[in-house]
């Protein structure tokens, strides 16, 4: 056989034993930095490792669920579930309605509130029992209502929902305004009120790019406690407020990734890729920082990670 014939039949032994379509993902973009970091990488895997098709769709959490839930390809994958803070929907559609399907391998996520170790210094700022005293919270007022501002979480975010509770029932509310918006406001907030000099108080976690990008210290709160700890989300109750009671430190988090169970049946690669995809918090935090503090582009740095974990991602791929 020549070896113009070999390549011919070598083109077309490959051509048969090709899918007749790539495979495609559409990944869930929540609004926060971290997510938005693990999204890319799953993405830049998908598209350079497994040769399949991605669409990062943005969306909050109920919206990701939901649509994973229904298994149509409008979005398939969640790239950052926070438990117990998303439990409600890991309780209705992986416990229960069975549509959903979590990763086993977690990275480990701390969550608290947060001011700068020069604010905290100059003023004895420790415990975040200390934001209810008057002369913190007079110095945290940027708007002159008489109470301190405190960015609790975005829209959408059930930490945000969380720390509302917890501003209440840490007795704060008569000092503190809990503030929602998205996570870019409050990183400007922080840059702005460290150049002024001036108090701000945030909710921060750990991996985040914050850690790097500026000094700042993150408040003790009561030991977690199961008993002080009664949260109930919007989506299982409407009157959640009133029947949440949270009064000490979340417990350590578990984060994985999370995706539709239809996936298994039109991209089984790409699920058997999610069901073996693994970072550590250390990996989030330098992915973020990257994004956050720099400026890059997600893609970039995502693309820029893969090529420098090679044997790690060959792993996940079970190469």
């Amino acid at each position: 056989m020549t070896i113009r014939t070999k390549l011919l039949a070598a083109t077309l032994l490959a051509a048969t034993a090709a899918p007749a379509f790539a495979e495609e993902v559409k990944i869930g973009v929540p609004s926060w930095t971290g997510a938005q970091a693990i999204a890319h990488v799953l993405g830049e895997v998908v598209t350079s490792r497994i040769g399949g098709e991605v669409e990062y769709v943005p969306g909050n959490n109920a919206t990701i669920f939901q649509a994973m839930d229904q298994g149509e390809g409008d979005i398939d994958v969640h790239p950052d579930v926070w438990l117990p803070n998303q439990e409600s929907f890991t309780k209705q559609y992986v416990d229960e309605a069975g549509t959903v399907s979590l990763s086993e391998n977690p990275y480990q996520g701390n969550q608290g509130f947060c001011v700068s170790k020069d604010f905290a210094a100059a003023n004895d700022i420790t415990d975040i029992a200390d934001l209810g005293r008057p002369d913190v919270a007079a110095l945290m007022d940027s708007d002159g209502n008489g109470r301190g501002e405190m960015w609790i979480g975005a829209p959408g975010w059930a930490s945000a929902n969380v720390n509302e509770v917890k501003v209440r029932d840490y007795g704060l509310l008569d000092f503190i305004e809990p503030i929602r918006a998205e996570e870019a406001v409050k990183t400007a907030r922080i840059k702005d009120s460290i150049a002024k000099g001036e108090g701000y108080a945030f909710y921060c976690y750990e991996p985040h790019a914050v850690w790097f990008m500026f000094d700042v210290v993150m408040l003790t709160e009561p030991d977690y406690d199961p008993a002080q700890y009664v949260m109930v989300q919007p989506s299982d109750d409407p009157d959640w407020y009133e029947k949440s009671m949270v009064a000490s430190k979340d417990a350590l988090k578990d984060v994985q990734i999370a995706w539709s169970n239809s996936l298994v049946d039109r991209s089984p690669a790409i699920a058997e890729f999610f069901q073996n995809f693994s970072l550590d918090a250390g990996d989030v935090s330098q992915l973020a920082f990257e994004i956050s503090a720099n400026g890059r582009d997600p893609a970039e740095v995502a693309a820029e990670w893969v090529e420098a974990n090679s044997d790690r991602v060959d792993a996940m791929l079970g190469l």
